[in-house]
């Protein structure tokens, strides 16, 4: 093995010992700049002593119990499932000590306690603390840190948020203030007050991992989650997440683990949405969110190469809700987000947020992307209300989902059949609406196609029957990418496909 690196190293010998004729060659420039003469000033110096911080924010930070009570258990109910009943989900998050095991709190037929953390925001007894901690309590405790225990009447609560609003009655109470939300930055540093575990007024500290991140674990889509590392367990929950100078920047919501412990990813609900929350549980003790009625997906780079757009951001507009505000105004599907009143929407996850944060019947300024074209719309919100939930759709084998039509072929390989009457009723969709995928094709397959899902539009253009798919795919020629608007089940999106290239 090591005679090659020999041979080599002769070769280059000998060619250095021949004659050779040399010319002058100016030196090229380096690939990077040199390092310099005199160091750089460190940007940081030193690590933070919070001690001063948590003596003086610490008092506003208090304890809350939620306290459910026995509940009668009906004829025929059985106390507890034995352990090969529980999903492992619950066995695998909990372990032995998952609610209503022998070493944990007792479920909500035996009652039992829930622990978790709030923080005070006034000095007249307002206490912001975590929906998930006081759902389904009969009874909220809170105890300060000078031990005095009081009863607390909860305002509201609201589980989009997960943000709830307590109520005590004291007076000249310590509170925290409120911080800038929209100066919280990743790689500040962060410190959380609350009680893992029971051990109440633990100090953790870290710093800002992200922001305006969403939680794909957690149904919040409302919610521009700030991601840190700091140590937040079973307990920290709705305690608060303070900046450096002692104010609130969020509240402390999810953990992301495998083991229901600390692993350095937690989520805190920004104290900007909170307060928004806040405000309205103590004005009307519900929140409202302002509903723009569309359906969206992420702007991907095969999506993009479709829609002939030059860049990957924005949320793609997959449905529109008949009536709603987006339809009223002109809005159509496969039409692009960019911005919502100049904040920009770089990605799918970010348009929530921004919708759900106005209130219904404002007039919203949305920047699109339409056919390559930027424009702007005027949009009146309508108000988010309960969603109704799609009807199933039609599975590839259910003969009573087609009717006898069958597609032929077309440039991408997809075998399309003509809906039946009963199948379109299941979907909610409209008569002459709609095209049952019999076979996807090899290249519509690998984009993610499935026998069974239906096809609404090639592009912008729907399609209502076999021959009208085949139609619209007939202008397609090899290394085209289509844009295929899919329904499946209750859900529609925007499938690109890529016509294959024929060998040259």
């Amino acid at each position: 093995m090591t005679r090659p690196l020999r041979s080599i190293a002769l070769a280059t010998a000998l060619v250095a010992l021949l004659p050779v004729a040399c010319t002058a060659q100016t030196p090229s420039a380096p690939i990077a700049p040199p390092p310099a003469a005199t160091p750089s000033a460190p940007l940081v110096s030193g690590l933070p002593d919070f001690t001063a911080l948590v003596q003086r924010v610490g008092p506003a930070v208090v304890n809350v119990r939620a306290e459910i009570a026995p509940r009668r258990a009906s004829r025929g109910q059985g106390q507890m499932p034995n352990e090969e009943e529980i999903p492992e989900i619950f066995r695998r998050f909990f372990g032995p000590d998952m609610p209503g095991g022998p070493q944990g709190p007792r479920g909500p037929r035996g009652g039992g306690n829930s622990l978790g953390t709030g923080f005070l925001i006034s000095q007249d007894g307002y206490v912001l603390t975590n929906h998930h901690v006081v759902d389904g309590a009969d009874t909220v405790k809170v105890t300060l840190s000078d031990r005095r225990e009081f009863t607390a009447k909860v305002v509201g609560s609201d589980e989009q948020s997960d943000v709830a609003l307590l109520k005590i009655d004291a007076k000249s109470l310590p509170f925290l203030r409120l911080a800038n939300a929209s100066l919280t930055k990743p790689g500040q540093w962060v410190i959380a007050i609350g009680s893992p575990f029971g051990l109440d007024h633990s100090v953790t500290a870290g710093i800002v991992s992200a922001v305006g991140r969403s939680n794909p674990y957690a149904d919040q889509q409302y919610v521009p989650f700030i991601q840190t590392d700091v140590a937040i367990n079973q307990g920290n929950s709705g305690g608060p997440l303070l900046n450096t100078s002692g104010e609130v920047v969020g509240i402390n919501s999810q953990i992301f683990s495998n083991s229901g412990g600390y692993m350095g990813v937690s989520f805190a609900i920004p104290i900007d949405v909170a307060m928004n929350s806040a405000e309205q549980l103590r004005a009307t003790g519900k929140v409202q969110r302002g509903l723009l009625g569309v359906g969206v997906q992420p702007v991907t780079t095969e999506n993009a190469k479709g829609l002939g757009l030059s860049e990957t951001r924005g949320a793609l507009i997959n449905s529109v809700q008949a009536g709603g505000a987006a339809e009223k105004a002109g809005i159509q599907l496969g039409d692009v987000i960019l911005a919502v009143n100049d904040r920009p929407v770089n990605t799918s996850s970010d348009l929530p947020p921004l919708i759900g944060a106005l209130a219904p019947g404002a007039k919203v300024k949305l920047q699109i992307n339409r056919d390559g074209k930027v424009l702007t719309e005027q949009v009146v919100l309508g108000a988010l209300g309960a969603e109704v939930a799609g009807a199933p759709g039609p599975a590839a084998n259910d003969d009573s989902a087609a009717a006898p039509s069958r597609g032929g072929s077309n440039a991408l390989g997809l075998v399309g059949q003509d809906l039946a009457a009963n199948a379109r009723q299941r979907l909610g969709l409209k008569t002459g609406e709609g095209v049952l995928v019999q076979s996807p094709g090899e290249v519509a397959g690998e984009a993610g196609l499935r026998p069974g899902d239906v096809v609404l539009s090639v592009g912008r253009t729907a399609v209502g029957s076999a021959s009208a798919l085949n139609r619209e795919l007939a202008g397609v020629r090899p290394g085209d990418t289509v844009m295929l608007l899919v329904r499946r089940g209750a859900a529609t999106q925007f499938i690109a496909v890529t016509a294959e290239a024929k060998a040259g």
